[in-house]
């Protein structure tokens, strides 16, 4: 069974796209956090290690990231 329904990951997406919008400049950490709070306001539970690929992810491809891709 995938971690997240596909409702779940459209949320993430959202988020992401989101963050992936200004992370440029942004000080470390911040995408992370950013990422924690929207996660949080669209009622996504996201495991900690998750966040972290996803902000890895956005901070090395500074551009579109697809969150389906990198959690698998």
């Amino acid at each position: 069974m995938p971690a997240h329904s596909d409702e779940e990951l459209e949320a993430i997406q959202v988020v992401v796209d989101r963050v992936s919008s200004y992370q440029d400049g942004a000080p470390e950490g911040t995408v992370e956090h950013e990422l924690t709070d929207g996660l949080s306001e669209a009622g996504v539970e996201v495991s900690k290690e998750d966040v972290a690929r996803l902000a890895g992810a956005i901070e090395e491809r500074h551009g579109a990231v697809d969150a389906r891709s990198v959690l698998g």
